[in-house]
């Protein structure tokens, strides 16, 4: 309970210090969604200019970052056998992850190789989770800090620019729930897209070879 009342009170005195602490927590031990941190804050942005819209996407990437490490080397450091075992006791639980979720992501993994970290980043539960099977499979760091950058601070720019945007459309009580919905459908769009281009990469390769 401690614990909740401390993100609560970071919910309610959003700034550039308390975004970077409740992306890394939102990263790494507690998965909850981040579209309840970026968008309000660069809705707040918009509606008082108080805080900066880049400064926001900066401060949300670094703690996406700093999760993502913390989720890194517990994997690294723990192994497979323990990960799953933590996932699926009840503390795992009480954090809102199981062994089925850490499979999923495990699996994405495996299947898309290390570019999964860049795109895994955009998919809904994979995201604070794509971390967990790089660590257990003992990806290059110098990657995976580049491939988590890139693919936190994508997702980022698009939940503050919904944040900024709907400052001038949507009551302050209507706004989680209406970029909720909206972020889902960008993510998985962006998957899309960032599929086709690796894709299309790939088979120009592979016509070239031949």
């Amino acid at each position: 309970m401690e614990t909740i009342g401390i993100l609560q009170w970071c919910l309610d005195h959003l700034n550039y210090w308390t975004i970077t602490v409740l992306m890394t927590v939102e990263s790494s031990a507690i998965p909850f969604p981040s579209e309840i941190v970026v968008p309000p804050a660069a809705y707040h942005a918009a509606a008082t200019g108080e805080m900066n819209l880049l400064l926001i996407i900066l401060s949300a990437t670094v703690g996406a970052m700093l999760g993502a490490t913390i989720n890194y080397f517990l994997a690294l450091w723990l192994g497979r056998p323990l990960i799953y075992k933590f996932a699926d006791s009840r503390m795992g639980h009480l954090l809102m992850i199981d062994g089925s979720k850490v499979l999923k992501a495990e699996s994405y993994f495996n299947e898309h190789g290390a570019v999964s970290t860049l795109v895994g980043r955009l998919i809904p539960v994979i995201r604070q989770l794509i971390s967990i099977p790089a660590g257990l499979a003992k990806m290059n760091f110098v990657k995976f800090v580049i491939y988590t950058a890139l693919g936190a601070g994508i997702w980022n720019i698009v939940l503050s620019l919904l944040g900024y945007y709907m400052e001038r459309i949507v009551p302050e009580d209507q706004l989680i729930d209406t970029v909720t919905e909206y972020s889902h459908e960008i993510g998985y769009g962006i998957f899309a897209v960032v599929v086709a281009v690796l894709l299309f990469i790939f088979l120009k390769k592979k016509i070239k070879k031949a």
